[in-house]
């Protein structure tokens, strides 16, 4: 065979296999639900997934990671509900990769305790597909420790046992009882609510002592999270009284009594508060932080997202009077604004250059530290962080017959431009505006947290708005949403206008800021 026939053969081969490669699944377990437990792995698999497949008992803070990109299929299973079955799920999860797809299989808490990750392992491998596990925190250890609860303690427990709860109809709960009480360490009961008189009456019949302490932990390491504690003989009727309901953990042993002494969790001044987020992805990250480390859960909804608007026509002619030095000033009123700007600047091939000695005025802190980031100072700011107070403040400021352009959403509030004319008016000027609009505003939809529930039952103690886009966009996407009954913290007044319009109980904070959105929820929920 000559030279080249061999080595067209071989192309030819190479192709062949490039076209039934296979893709690959990931088995991720998503912790408890808290977004802080997810590991620094699973967080970086997820961020990279083209399909997720995944539980009802991942917390919403884990689904807000999932890309816009990925496909997204919920095959979650609640105690008569099953959106698909096992064998369902398997399927699935070999068809997603025979298509060459990166599969994320997301699951809560880890996935090999009691998560049938075995199972579906075992159907991958039979058919040839490859895989990763990423491990993640088991509720078993997380609930107990959010509670103050350790799961060993060598002064009374060497040892914890991890025990399914779980039983099938009103078949009884077969368990080695009389094996649990002689290993004399800590058992943790998961999906055991319902199951409840069976352990109790199983562990009593095995001549535990009904001293024992014991607990049940409900919805741990979120909002919703309780803790009774009591005798494991009168435990059933403790649970009763309290109403608690799943998921919750089962804890029997002599730790369980150190919840009382240990806890932690609700001494956090926003521990029992659930606020929503509705600022878009990019701009959560340091609000959701800060509430969260005081204790806070947080839901995030992003209601609106910014997308820059094409190079072309109007954006390059104004790009082109800032190369000729035709602007005194320019003007950012967020700081999606900035980063928008100075991509597109560098797109139609320009940099900070052209800006020279060019006055900058901003709104904000946000914008103003969005500036600083390309190396620039804010000259000019106003105190009252909306459009009116700094059309006043240019129009006080800037020398007679300034030119201002003014690069901001298509949205843009007017009375910014209004009120700077007003102004340079009263004071005898002249000041020629261009108002330029750089990046759209739109709605957006999230289909994967489900709020509807939370809503009804008024479980959302507050809903943050940082612009009147945002209070208009969750309006419009949250129908089932009772205005008058939302609890809104706005940052600034613009903000506020419109969800007192929306018709929302609403709190402004003093200062528009994310420090000052963080201390009017510290004056309202902790005083």
């Amino acid at each position: 065979m000559r030279r080249s026939e061999a080595r067209e053969k071989a192309l030819r081969s190479v192709t062949s296999k490039q076209t039934v490669r296979k893709g690959k699944v990931w088995l991720v377990g998503a912790g408890p639900s808290a977004p802080g437990l997810f590991t620094l792995k699973g967080k970086e698999v997820l961020a990279q997934a083209q399909v997720v497949v995944y539980d009802a008992l991942v917390g919403s803070g884990i689904l807000s990671m999932i890309p816009e990109t990925a496909e997204t299929i919920y095959v979650g299973k609640r105690a008569g509900n099953h959106a698909m079955t096992q064998d369902e799920i398997n399927e699935l999860l070999v068809q997603k990769a025979e298509e060459g797809k990166r599969v994320v299989r997301l699951k809560g808490g880890d996935p090999f305790l009691f998560g049938r990750g075995g199972e579906e392992l075992l159907v991958l491998r039979a058919n040839g597909i490859d895989y990763e596990v990423v491990p993640g925190v088991s509720s078993a250890l997380a609930v107990p420790a959010y509670n103050g609860i350790p799961v060993t303690d060598r002064s009374c427990a060497s040892s914890v046992h991890i025990i399914t709860g779980h039983k099938r109809g009103d078949e009884p709960l077969d368990l080695p009882f009389e094996a649990y009480v002689k290993a004399q360490g800590t058992l943790v009961f998961l999906m055991g609510l319902s199951a409840l008189p069976d352990i109790v009456h199983g562990l009593l019949a095995a001549k535990m002592d009904p001293q024992t302490p014991a607990a049940v932990l409900e919805k741990g390491t979120t909002a919703g999270q309780r803790r009774v504690c009591a005798a494991l003989a009168k435990l059933e009727d403790e649970v009763n009284e309290a109403h608690l309901h799943t998921p919750a953990i089962i804890v029997v042993g002599a730790v369980a009594a150190l919840g009382e002494q240990l806890a932690w969790y609700e001494k956090l001044p926003f521990f029992g508060r659930r606020f929503v987020l509705t600022r878009p992805k990019e701009r959560m990250d340091a609000l959701a932080k800060h509430l969260r480390t005081r204790g806070a859960e947080v839901i995030e909804l992003p209601v609106i997202e910014t997308r820059p608007l094409p190079v072309s026509g109007k954006i390059l002619a104004e790009f082109e009077k800032l190369s000729k030095k035709e602007y005194d000033c320019i003007v950012f009123t967020s700081p999606a604004g900035v980063n928008t700007f100075f991509q597109m600047l560098c797109d139609s091939g320009r940099d900070t250059r052209v800006l020279g000695d060019m006055t900058l005025a901003v709104i904000g802190d946000g914008t103003k530290s969005a500036l600083r980031e390309y190396g620039l100072l804010a000259d000019l700011m106003p105190e009252v962080y909306d459009g009116a107070s700094l059309g006043t403040l240019l129009g006080e400021q800037l020398p007679d017959g300034s030119r201002v352009l003014v690069a901001r959403s298509d949205i843009g509030n007017p009375k910014l431009v209004t009120c700077m004319e007003q102004r340079v008016a009263e004071l005898g000027k002249t000041v020629s505006v261009t108002d330029l609009a750089i990046y759209e505003t739109v709605t957006k939809q999230n289909e994967l947290i489900p709020t509807a529930l939370l809503f009804e039952k008024d479980l959302i103690d507050g809903v943050f708005f940082t612009s009147a886009s945002t209070v208009r966009a969750f309006v419009q996407t949250n129908p089932e949403a009772d205005p008058t009954r939302i609890h809104a913290l706005c940052i600034g007044e613009m903000t506020a206008e419109a969800a007192r319009e929306a018709g929302m109980w609403v709190e402004v904070a003093k200062e528009a800021s994310v420090e000052g959105l963080l201390q009017l929820t510290e004056n309202v929920f902790v005083g």
